[in-house]
């Protein structure tokens, strides 16, 4: 009579070491991968550093205007250390980068000099990216106002490019080897061949100019004219993204409906419609998900060349300006914000893929 609770007393100690062991190997996953995205961020730093600060150029100059008398130019590059030789200059941008400082609760007090450039976080936290040369203002809050509308245009194209690139896919996968396999990958073919430098006028000038159903370029003033404006930039990027994601959904649903599983579960009543959604979709859907966690962040950290063409106010066209007017804190805190967005992509996608493969937990042991 006592063997049957003994046993169900082992089982859950079991599982829980299971469970503590599956914990353990999760976190530890996330150490090493933390510790690797801080590298990355490090080595970002330095040469996005090294790349704006030997541009040519006076910041100072730049920061009090043509008019200004030498001693006051001079009084501005000592405030922001540009007397000093780079790699001070470097490790005193390391050191600020993120440091303590007051009011914790609210906005930093812009009249002190050394919190002028800071964004107060809790704690006691500030982030201090600089003052950007050309706007005159803290690159914390460019980089706030801008971040919003870059990660709307970056939500909106990868929209568009898992629904293009699933139903083409998904055609293809469906019909392989008839003209409909055909069809879809010449339109993917045709999306990937062309840039968005020529699918962006080109949208514009049929759905702009011609059937005058959207507007050209801008970001417009209200809700409506957002999302309006928004359209045209998010197909650019989707039709010409949504190229790979067709060409994973069919090759992996070519490979799944050839496994033994497939055949088991339409031998045992499986429809083939069922066989193919529930059984092989779910399963092609890793592959596609690391695709899109990396497309994410890499749309997070600005599509330069779609906010050009439709001035779309986001992070990619702040960096273009940044580059043609040598501004160096803007420029280092835009290539900042673009790697962090990438960074923060793919430990997300290590999380959601090891919680959702048991393989890869086994393996992070």
């Amino acid at each position: 009579m006592s063997a049957a609770p003994s046993r169900r007393t082992a089982a859950t100690s079991s599982a829980r070491a299971g469970r503590a062991a599956a914990l353990g190997a999760a976190i530890a996953h996330l150490l090493r991968r933390l510790g690797w995205a801080a590298i990355v961020i490090a080595g970002v730093t330095a040469v996005s550093f090294a790349i704006a600060y030997l541009l040519p150029g006076d910041p100072a100059r730049m920061l009090v205007g043509p008019q200004a008398s030498a001693a006051d130019v001079d009084r501005v590059r000592a405030i922001y250390a540009l007397d000093r030789p780079v790699p001070v200059q470097f490790a005193r941008f390391v050191r600020r980068l993120v440091h303590l400082g007051p009011d914790p609760a609210g906005s930093p007090p812009r009249g002190d000099p050394e919190h002028r450039s800071c964004a107060a976080g809790p704690l006691g936290l500030h982030l201090d990216l600089g003052y950007s040369f050309h706007y005159r203002k803290p690159v914390v809050d460019l980089l706030e106002a801008k971040a919003p509308r870059t990660l709307e245009l970056a939500l909106a194209a990868l929209s568009v490019q898992l629904l293009l690139g699933l139903a083409l896919g998904l055609v293809a996968a469906a019909r392989r080897g008839t003209a409909w396999d055909d069809a879809a990958f010449g339109v993917s073919l045709l999306g990937a061949s062309a840039p968005t430098i020529v699918i962006g006028p080109a949208l514009q000038y049929v759905l702009a100019y011609k059937l005058r159903l959207l507007p050209y370029d801008g970001y417009g003033v209200t809700a409506a004219d957002h999302l309006r404006s928004l359209v045209l930039p998010a197909l650019t990027l989707g039709i010409f993204g949504s190229a790979l994601y067709a060409r994973i959904v069919r090759e992996e649903l070519g490979t799944l409906l050839r496994q033994d599983f497939i055949r088991t579960a339409r031998a045992k009543g499986a429809s083939r419609l069922r066989a193919f959604v529930v059984h092989a979709l779910r399963n092609a859907l890793l592959p596609l998900a690391t695709l899109a966690a990396l497309d994410l962040g890499a749309l997070a950290g600005g599509a330069i060349v779609t906010e050009r063409i439709f001035r779309w106010p986001g992070i990619g066209s702040m960096a273009v300006e940044a580059l043609e007017n040598r501004d160096g804190p803007l420029l280092v805190g835009t290539v900042l914000f673009a790697a962090a967005a990438i960074v923060l992509a793919t430990v997300v996608l290590d999380l959601a893929a090891l919680a959702l493969d048991p393989r890869l937990r086994s393996r992070s042991r």
